[in-house]
């Protein structure tokens, strides 16, 4: 093993990169760490000895990919290790739609890998720079009643255990693990390759349209029902919901984007540069916010246009911001997004983000937050320089609780192992599964110790 300070060396036919202790924070510049050093596999081999070595010695080791989560869930003063190298596609199998993939690959690049096979993630989230094990790993959803999140779509996986054993979890290996390490918290293992179950091309119609925010909710379950994608933006202290409808089409009906004037004022002028000099005004001089936010309804979210999938589910987000998202019975979120309005007039907050509206079909995975139940995601976000953001955050988590909720793993939450576990039928399942790939706990931190029991 290269110490601190070493160069890369090789290792098993390829290059692992070794770097001294750095500084590293998370996308929304919500966490902080200075692992011991950070490691850079290109080899599952690699990571096996990195693992065995760490269990003898008694630390730790904390797979990272690109730092979206806004929890602690990848924080360390262990090994960091870095999944960019276990990158690209490894196979495909067209005819029963699978595709191989390794677990560092950013979601912006599969739709460039597997379309060329003719095609695609049956769906998505928002943001696509995650890594796919990141992803899948944190419960990453997008928006449709009868689509459930990622890690629906896995059909298996490849990982390394914390005694640095190599397994294949499928319906054919190891099935009684499945469910439990889709949504693995990086609790159970290293994922080095993901195997998704993928769908033919196809496009989305999508209509963006503002809407008074009270006829929304009021039929918010029927939209649900009735669109294949259906969510909504509402910017407090307005009374306009911004709806986006997307309908699925054959990919063959040729796409009308948005031309690449309109697209750029859009989604790159309005959207994150505009937005980003108006998020710094309202931080400064809170009082401004509710004007504000009226002109940004006034000034979004008012278009139509056909395109690719990956390229009408996915925007581009460069303006930093910290997020809470919780899951709700989905006939519980009109009440709550309500009771959330109330709460800010109340105590007259000033809130320049708006808040997101999701739904998702029910699944089984153990540890999914659409687990036995149709579910509807409320998301708040606080743009990152604001000051106020904790009385906002937990005002908003006791109403999530008030209606059964169940917070995204990878999004901002104060809850415990003893609360969690009245929320999932078969958390002490997923408890006996860590106990079973990791031992000696070398995956664990403070975070896992808070949400699992250490």
């Amino acid at each position: 093993m290269p110490t601190a300070g070493m160069g890369p060396e090789r290792l098993a036919g390829g290059v692992r990169v070794t770097r001294t202790s750095t500084v590293w924070r998370t996308w929304g510049r919500t966490e902080v760490a200075t692992p011991e050093r950070t490691e850079e596999p290109s080899y599952a081999s690699e990571i096996q000895v990195l693992v065995r070595q760490a269990a003898e010695r008694r630390t730790t080791v904390k797979p990272v990919g690109a730092g979206h989560s806004f929890t602690p869930i990848a924080v360390t003063d262990g090994i960091q290790l870095r999944t960019d190298r276990l990158h690209g596609l490894h196979s495909v199998d067209v005819d029963q739609g699978l595709v191989t993939l390794g677990a560092g690959t950013r979601l912006a690049d599969v739709a460039g890998l597997i379309g060329y096979y003719g095609l695609a993630m049956p769906n998505l989230g928002d943001i696509d720079r995650q890594t796919i094990a990141g992803a899948i790993s944190t419960g990453t959803h997008g928006t449709g009643s009868g689509f459930g999140g990622l890690a629906t779509q896995v059909a298996a996986v490849e990982m390394i255990t914390g005694t640095g054993e190599l397994i294949t979890v499928s319906e054919d290996h190891n099935a009684e693990l499945l469910d439990a390490v889709r949504i693995g918290l990086g609790a159970l293992g290293v994922l080095t390759s993901v195997t998704l179950r993928c769908v033919p091309s196809f496009s989305l119609a999508a209509s963006e349209r503002p809407e008074p925010l009270a006829a929304v909710l009021e039929t918010f379950e029927q939209r649900c029902d009735h669109a294949d994608h259906f969510e909504f933006y509402w910017f407090p202290h307005t009374a306009t919901a911004l709806t986006k409808t997307n309908t699925r089409l054959p990919a063959d009906i040729a796409p009308a984007p948005l031309g690449s004037v309109r697209r750029f004022v859009d989604d790159i002028l309005l959207s994150n540069e505009l937005f980003r000099g108006l998020c710094a005004v309202q931080s400064r001089v809170p009082r401004l916010t509710p004007a504000i936010n009226r002109i940004a309804v006034r000034t979004t979210g008012n278009r139509s246009f056909t395109d690719r999938s990956h390229q009408v589910f996915t925007t581009r987000r460069t303006v930093r911001f910290k997020e809470l998202e919780y899951a709700l019975p989905r006939a519980a979120v009109p009440d709550a997004v309500r009771a959330i309005g109330r709460m800010i007039n109340e105590r007259e907050l000033r809130v320049s983000f708006p808040i997101e509206v999701r739904s998702a079909a029910a699944d089984k995975l153990w540890l999914s937050t659409a687990h036995d139940r149709l579910t509807g995601y409320i998301a708040v976000h606080r743009y990152h320089r604001d000051r106020d953001t904790e009385p906002y955050f937990d005002a908003v988590e006791e109403v999530m609780l008030d209606h059964d909720g169940r917070p995204h793993w990878g999004k901002l939450h104060m809850l415990t192992a003893a609360q969690l576990q009245d929320k999932y039928p078969r958390f002490d399942d997923f408890l006996a599964v860590r106990d079973r790939l990791d031992p000696h706990r070398v995956f664990t931190n403070p975070y896992l110790e808070r949400i699992l029991g250490d």
